[in-house]
């Protein structure tokens, strides 16, 4: 007798698998599997307990047979299974397997331990290998149906249409984001590739965006930023959380802007968002999320024409005051707080309150006044937009 050899008929091995598929633990195990995956729990035992046992009579296993019963896992990570799950299938019958042999082994069984080891790392590897292979060509699938449909959405082209032949579920509605996201330090560091941080940099953000929505969301994104496609409508909150998490992720600063619509309005709400954004950076806002009611004003002003040219001469008396420039606009980014604007100035109320008058003399605009503020606002808008694009 051969050392090692188990004495099991290869017809008692299904048997002695589908008692072990049946235990408790194993039940609990495969509860969650359809009936089709949970026979084939049982059929992959018995290939991994005959492959076991078999050590004993034939030390060797072929590589074919290997890879034959390691690739199994790939209809699995398809299905869902984690991999935890998979890999536990196939140790189980490994473990079965040296059960068997250990209880009826002649011989040398340190041999036959050292075979059963070899053999258990190579179809642990073989399966994860044909698992993580399947798993990324079912991402890349769903990326490439992913970046199919939010073509459409944003172009206005049978989305709907599209998303069913790409297996996707469209919601009815939209919350869409404009994102920007700032280079990484490391991008702009000599000594690393900038190309290679600015991917890692996506892919942080990738993954979070994913971990946050409930299922995968629909986006288009760059190093850079891009569009983003939430199903549903989504409160502040909820964005502000998101953004953030972004930002976390990236490592730098994440500005977007943010509206909602239903699926036929996407294309003009990305247009809109994308629009507000260029209008932020363009007024060098700091990052954090904007919505049309953020910045209604400034993109009311965005129009070129007489109204805004005249706006943006509101402040030329002021062009050889700079101090006076800097105080009112300070003043409006602290919503005209006299001790918050003195304490970034470094100066004493008393003298913002004098700057204030000398703004309202040259101007003839009142900014301690609501009218004279919501001209002087506008005019900074106005001048800084005039200065990016002049109106004719």
């Amino acid at each position: 007798m051969v050392a090692g050899r188990t004495g099991v008929p290869p017809r008692d091995l299904e048997n002695v698998a589908r008692r072990t598929v049946g235990q408790p633990a194993a039940a609990t195990r495969t509860s969650t599997l359809g009936a089709t995956l949970r026979a084939d729990v049982t059929e992959l035992t018995v290939s991994c307990l005959s492959m076991a046992v078999g050590v004993g009579d034939a030390p060797t296993t072929s590589d074919e047979d290997i890879a034959e019963l390691g690739g199994r896992a790939a209809q699995w990570a398809r299905e869902g299974v984690p991999l935890r799950a998979v890999l536990g299938v196939y140790h189980e019958g490994i473990q079965m397997g040296w059960d068997l042999v250990s209880e009826r082994a002649t011989g040398n069984l340190k041999a036959v331990a050292k075979a059963f080891v070899a053999l258990s790392e190579r179809i642990s590897t073989a399966a994860s290998a044909s698992y993580v292979d399947e798993l990324q060509a079912v991402a890349s699938e769903h990326h490439t149906a992913a970046h199919t449909v939010v073509t459409a959405l944003l172009s206005g082209h049978n989305a709907r249409s599209v998303a069913r032949q790409s297996g996707i579920e469209l919601a009815d509605s939209f919350t869409v984001l404009a994102v920007s996201i700032a280079a990484h330090p490391d991008e702009s560091n000599p000594a690393l590739p900038r190309a290679v941080t600015a991917r890692r940099k996506l892919r942080r953000v990738q993954a979070e965006l994913a971990l946050v929505c409930d299922r995968s969301p629909l986006s288009m994104l760059s190093a850079e930023g891009g569009t983003i496609l939430v199903p549903g409508e989504r409160d502040d909150e909820w964005v502000a959380t998101l953004v953030e998490r972004m930002s976390v992720a990236a490592e730098t600063a994440v500005t977007a802007t943010v509206a909602t619509s239903s699926v036929n309005d996407v294309p003009a709400a990305s247009d809109q968002v994308h629009e507000l954004l260029d209008l932020a950076q363009q007024l060098r806002r700091p990052a954090g999320v904007y919505r049309m009611t953020d910045l209604v004003l400034e993109y009311q002003l965005t129009r070129p024409g007489p109204g805004r040219a005249y706006l943006s001469r509101v402040l030329v008396p002021l062009d050889n005051s700079p101090e006076l420039l800097e105080t009112l606009e300070i003043h409006i980014n602290h919503d005209l707080n006299r001790q918050r604007s003195a304490r970034q100035l470094h100066l004493h109320t008393n003298t913002v309150d004098y700057r204030l008058k000398r703004i309202a003399h040259l101007t003839g605009f009142d900014p301690t006044r609501p009218s004279g503020m919501r001209h002087l606002q506008a005019a900074l808008v106005a001048r800084k937009l005039e200065a990016i694009s002049p109106s004719a």
